[in-house]
């Protein structure tokens, strides 16, 4: 079969403590501390053969995720972007739905022709964090495509316990759209993850700012939507982005770059009469710049809730989290709480839609020139029609 695979070098910075483990194994557990100079190649593979715990999944779409981005880009000094756990060479990608072409003889609830949509979270299930109740927080995680091999390629082989049947989505799309969509489920994932279940939801009526209207800021827009908020802010710094914002729900949508001066934080403040925001999430992976801007425009008993990945640190007054009874959490994954079959029910329900969020498709074989459009970050959603 052909898969998208990449590799790199293996070069840890010199101020970098790497451990035991990850010299040995070769498995990195911050990618941009280590890998260096990737090439991406597509290859002739053997098609796996999956264990008897495992589906063998045709895949169908797939979609370009900000962490294969930061995979294809690189620092300065060659590095990765991508901070996260990461092992090479894989094959890549992780946001993505398929059939089922073969059923291991342990499997019981999936069989030959279903639609799935899988998770890219690879939790265990055996340790203490599993057990219990985190699965995001896997001791012994691994991520589908970037430390296990992904599904950029014809045919990927996966527990059963990650995958979930997308039948249902064709009650309100076209068998073509429900793949393209059933693919969207792992970022959004994500952002009800945040939201949700690490952050505690809000009431009907909140007011919601989202800080990076990428996939995952996107998704939380649509949730937020559907979840009640009386408002919904959100900023970038594409006016592309912020156009597509809007077309996913939010009430108001700004270029930072474009406010005349005035902060996010500001605006913020004017919109909502001085009130400020109940819930802000981070999905830009820009901390240093969105924090801040967050701490000067929260409302009382307000929560930032963090999506976006970077190996940084930023300062915070953390007097404004005693005194207003504030609160900031951190949130990776969407795996387990019920998320995936909740996203499932809705979008078959017809209440969310996600269709306005994919901004561009192309053919594997056109997967490279997808990578390089990814980096201009002007689209919502790339997907990768396999």
């Amino acid at each position: 079969m052909k898969a998208l695979i990449v590799d790199a070098e293996w070069q840890p910075r010199k101020n970098y403590p790497i451990c035991e483990e990850e010299e040995t194994k070769k498995r990195a557990i911050i990618g941009s501390q280590v890998w260096r100079n990737t090439t991406f190649n597509i290859k002739d593979v053997p098609t796996p053969n999956p264990t008897d715990d495992e589906v063998l999944i045709k895949v169908k779409s797939c979609g370009i995720c900000g962490s294969d981005t930061h995979l294809y880009e690189t620092d300065e000094e060659g590095y990765i972007i991508f901070s996260g756990l990461t092992k090479l060479p894989c094959i890549i990608g992780h946001e993505f739905s398929g059939i089922v072409e073969k059923a291991g003889r342990n499997v019981k609830d999936l069989k030959r022709g279903d639609k799935v949509a899988v998770e890219s979270i690879m939790w265990c299930g055996r340790c203490q964090s599993c057990r219990s109740g985190f699965p995001n927080q896997c001791k012994y995680i691994e991520l589908m495509g970037l430390s296990a091999d992904g599904a950029f390629a014809e045919y990927v082989a996966v527990s059963e316990r990650y995958c979930w049947k997308i039948n249902d989505l064709m009650h309100v799309h076209t068998e073509e759209d429900a793949f393209d969509i059933g693919a969207l489920i792992e970022p959004v994932g994500c952002a009800y993850n945040g939201i949700f279940i690490v952050g505690g939801g809000f009431n009907p009526g909140a007011i919601v700012v989202v800080y990076g209207a990428g996939p995952i800021g996107l998704g939380a827009i649509a949730l937020a939507r559907i979840a009640g908020a009386s408002q919904i802010i959100a900023f970038d710094i594409l006016d592309e982005r912020v156009k597509i914002a809007k077309d996913m729900g939010a009430d108001c949508a700004f270029n930072v770059n474009k406010l005349d001066g005035r902060s996010p934080a500001d605006k913020v403040m004017e919109l909502t009469e001085g009130y400020g925001a109940d819930i802000q999430v981070e999905a830009a992976g820009a901390a240093t710049k969105t924090i801040p801007e967050m701490e000067r425009s929260m409302a009382i008993n307000g929560k930032i809730i963090y999506l976006g990945r970077a190996a940084t640190s930023t300062t915070m007054h953390l007097d404004i989290l005693v005194s207003g009874a504030n609160k900031i959490v951190g949130s990776r994954g969407h795996s387990g709480y019920g998320i995936f079959p909740s996203i499932i029910k809705l979008i078959a329900a017809g209440k969310l839609n996600l269709e306005r969020m994919i901004t561009a498709r192309y053919t594997f074989q056109n997967i490279m020139d997808a990578i390089r459009a990814s980096s201009n970050r002007t689209n919502g959603k790339i997907l990768i029609k396999m």
